[in-house]
């Protein structure tokens, strides 16, 4: 399968994995065709309902880690939180499948629209934001050993996917910038990355309380209907860290300001989602001083962070080369830095 390629299910494959539920006669499966390329799903109509059955690829298919994420889900579900329901086996042994290495789910399906980019949409994300990390509170990370712990601050990966992007972009088929650029290129995200990483560590983070965090807050993994979110649609990323963590990186995804050819998007964020996602947080989650401080920093992070994987085992971020998504960060970054202050209201240090 090529990076441009999604997974599927073979159908005999389905077979085998649908036989495990009581579903009743099955009258329709669809491709679904969101989220990660290596995670297939296919939604299921039944007479018994509607469905979305996934297949968890990679280290997020580690059986202890799914299994933990179905504790966190279903105490989440219990608190009224809006998430899929899982569907457990007929055999009564709970909702985790295990054939051979893949490990699979099924949930009941949520109907919703993708994030339309209003300040409402990004006011309610942040809202249920707080309503996860209050949820979690009660999960000590010794109890939640089995989640990964780390996150994208001060992260050694990242550094050493920057300093190899150099011999990706070159040998990648689209790559049409000179050696002289990219190594500039690379040596500012470097800069930059350990400069943010440097103001966070100073400011307190090592201090900072942890918890189990959701890790991938974006506008791709949660659904909508009447500008409200009506389900979380991924979990799996769920680790222990800090919750400034997902503030940061929730700010930031839901006041991107993109579309088309990454050369074309703004330099700047969308300040009325930008407020409009932290105010939501707030409201339920007041952020401690050195937390909002913290918050332009981790956001110039994550940015960076972001594109590093993709950009380094496949040469591109989804359908866009990885040179034209670095020069897209770099122009962001260059914005981000004289800005970060005022967007906090000047509580940055």
């Amino acid at each position: 399968m090529s990076s441009q390629e999604r997974a599927t299910f073979d159908p005999s494959e389905l077979a085998v994995v649908l036989s495990h539920y009581d579903l009743g006669i099955i009258e329709s499966i669809t491709d679904y065709p969101r989220g990660s390329r290596r995670s297939p799903k296919v939604g299921i109509v039944s007479e018994l309902g509607k469905y979305l059955l996934k297949r968890r690829a990679g280290r997020r298919a580690d059986p202890d880690r799914v299994r933990l994420s179905h504790v966190i889900k279903g105490h989440l579900v219990g608190l009224g939180f809006p998430t899929p329901r899982l569907v457990s086996m007929r055999n009564g042994s709970g909702p985790l499948l295990q054939i051979r290495e893949h490990v699979y789910e099924l949930f009941e399906f949520v109907a919703g629209q993708v994030f339309q980019g209003t300040a409402q949409e990004a006011r309610d994300s942040g809202i249920v934001l707080a309503r996860f990390h209050r949820g979690t509170e009660e999960f000590e990370p010794a109890a939640a050993l089995t989640a990964r712990h780390g996150d994208y601050h001060d992260a050694q990966g990242v550094r050493t996917g920057l300093c190899s992007i150099g011999s990706t972009l070159s040998s990648h088929d689209s790559f049409s910038g000179d050696d002289a650029e990219l190594a500039s290129l690379v040596q500012f995200l470097l800069g930059a990355y350990d400069e943010a990483a440097d103001a966070v560590n100073g400011i307190g983070y090592s201090s900072l309380p942890e918890r189990v965090i959701h890790s991938d807050w974006h506008p791709g993994n949660l659904l909508f209907r009447n500008l409200e979110v009506v389900a979380v649609i991924d979990f799996d990323a769920l680790r222990v860290s800090r919750r400034v963590i997902d503030a940061s990186n929730g700010a930031l995804q839901f006041s991107m300001l993109a579309g088309g050819d990454p050369a074309t998007w703004p330099d700047q964020l969308d300040e009325d989602r930008f407020h409009a996602f932290l105010q939501g947080y707030e409201s339920l989650q007041p952020l401690t001083g050195d937390e909002r401080a913290c918050v332009p920093h981790l956001m110039t992070e994550a940015l960076i962070a972001e594109c590093v994987p993709p950009i380094t085992e496949t040469g591109s971020v989804g359908r866009w080369t990885g040179y034209r998504v670095l020069q897209m960060v770099r122009r962001k970054l260059q914005w981000l830095k004289p800005n970060g202050e005022r967007l906090m209201g000047g509580g940055v240090r």
